[in-house]
């Protein structure tokens, strides 16, 4: 066995040998230019299925690879250098293509940056949001939550940071309004144009109203649940967004994370009730979703205004 062993850890040697003496021939600069190729193209990958909740595809990802590295070090005469990199291509192109959408995304936030950028040298001034506004938004949201749920009002309301599918904002309207109760509330007033759909809010605007969402493919929820519940789980399983929906029929919040819709427990005469969201957990769900929503700038010029 030892033997074996060393006999492995001996052509693996000749190998890693074998394969740095093929670039003998090669010019410094090309040889740089396809190492940075190849380890931009795995830095993207592994960015894409990290930032879309996918580490442990991220794993398998990066364990293809490496078993593709270790076969070529032991056996050239199958997997040489060349084959290795258009296997290389061929893993991280199959990667990207199950998430096209997102990387659509990330293109489309680019250009609106650069277009952004291009609008504050012209004379543009950036918008600077003080923890006035941000308290704001909060209060506007929640008041706007409570009437519905008052009323019975049904509403699909998604938190996005800029990472809702461009699709799903493409079917609905798009609105691009300041935050505000009244504008909710009359987005989802019954028999509305836009009231059977989802609003996306994007930190201290409205982007778009009347989306369509991807429905869950699961059936594992309870029977209570309607069409909004099961698009605002779809959502939150593609997108890391949260989503906040009110029951048309009993009135209910509910806020639901990463594909699960969070239910609290309370003690009452020491038995566990269960229960949708109250007050305080839809106020710490708006903060905690407008404290990572709001740039570091603007939370120095924030506390710099304390």
């Amino acid at each position: 066995m030892t033997t074996g062993l060393l006999a492995s850890w001996s052509e693996i040697q000749n190998g890693t040998i074998a394969f740095f003496e093929s670039f003998k021939g090669w010019g410094v600069a090309e040889v740089l230019v396809e190492v940075f190729m190849l380890f931009f193209l795995i830095f993207f990958v592994s960015k894409i299925l990290r930032d879309n909740d996918a580490t442990k595809l991220m794993i398998v990802y990066w364990v293809t690879l490496g078993l593709g590295g270790v076969l070529h070090l032991i056996a050239t005469d199958i997997m040489s250098k060349d084959i290795f990199f258009i296997f290389i291509l061929l893993v991280s192109a199959i990667m990207l293509i199950m998430f096209s959408t997102e990387i659509k995304k990330i293109f489309w936030d680019v250009q609106k940056t650069k277009q952004t950028s291009s609008d504050r040298l012209a004379g543009g001034n950036p918008e600077i949001r003080t923890e006035a506004d941000t308290e704001r938004c909060i209060q506007a949201i929640h008041r706007a939550l409570q009437d519905m749920s008052k009323n019975k009002v049904g509403a699909l309301i998604v938190l996005s940071k800029g990472n809702v599918p461009r699709n799903v904002l493409q079917s609905g309207t798009a609105i691009d309004a300041e935050v505000s109760s009244q504008l909710i509330g009359g987005v989802f007033f019954p028999n509305s144009p836009l009231h059977d759909g989802a609003m996306i809010i994007k930190g201290y605007k409205i982007q778009a109203a009347g989306c369509f969402l991807p429905l869950t493919q699961k059936m594992s929820y309870p029977k209570e649940f309607g069409s909004r519940h099961r698009a605002a789980i779809g959502i939150t399983e593609v997108s890391n967004v949260i989503a906040i929906v009110v029951s048309e029929e009993t009135g209910i919040i509910s806020i639901v994370k990463q594909g699960k819709v969070t239910r609290y427990s309370d003690e009452d005469n020491n038995i566990k009730v269960t229960r949708y969201a109250d007050y305080d957990n839809i106020m710490d769900a708006l903060r905690d979703y407008y404290l990572n929503e709001l740039p570091s700038t603007d939370k120095k010029r924030n506390g710099g205004n304390r």
